[in-house]
C-alpha cells in the first residue's frame, strides 16, 4: 500500500476536511497495532484511484474525529474504539466501546498482548477460554 501524506494530530482535521474539496470520497479507516503505537490508515477515493493516509500515534493518545467532516466515518471510528481501545474525541455519535462488543467480551480484542505479540482473543483461546 503506498502512503500518499503522514499526518499528525496537529494537522488530521485540516489534512482530511481538504479530501472532499479536492473530490476525494471517504472509503473507511483501517488500524494495525505495531506494539507501542498504533498506525491508523485513512484510505480516499477519486476516479477509482485510492489515495491513503496515515496517522501514527502512541497507546494511549487520543484522536480527533474526522465525523463532523466524513460522517460515515463514525462506524469506523467506533469500531475501533471498541477493537483497539483508541478514544476519538468529537465523535458525532459515541458508542463507548459498546458499538460491536457485548458486556464481559475482551478488551480492546485486536491489540497485541505486550512482549507476546499476539491479540488479547488468541491469549484467551491459549488461556482455555473461549474457541
Amino acid at each position: 500500500m503506498t502512503i500518499n501524506e503522514e499526518l499528525t494530530l496537529d494537522n488530521i482535521l485540516e489534512k482530511i476536511a481538504s479530501m472532499p474539496l479536492r473530490g476525494y470520497r471517504f472509503v473507511t479507516m483501517t488500524t494495525v497495532d505495531c506494539g507501542d503505537t498504533f498506525d491508523i490508515y485513512y484510505h480516499f477515493d477519486r476516479k477509482y484511484k485510492l489515495n491513503n493516509l496515515r496517522l501514527k500515534v502512541a497507546h494511549g493518545t487520543k484522536v480527533p474525529s474526522i465525523s463532523g467532516i466524513c460522517s460515515a466515518a463514525l462506524i469506523v471510528e467506533n469500531e475501533i474504539q471498541d477493537l483497539f481501545g483508541i478514544t476519538f474525541t468529537g465523535l458525532a455519535i459515541d458508542y463507548q466501546q459498546h458499538f460491536l462488543l457485548a458486556d464481559g467480551a475482551p478488551e480492546k480484542p485486536f491489540c497485541r498482548v505486550p512482549g507476546v505479540y499476539v491479540s488479547a482473543v488468541e491469549q484467551k483461546k491459549a488461556d482455555g477460554g473461549a474457541k
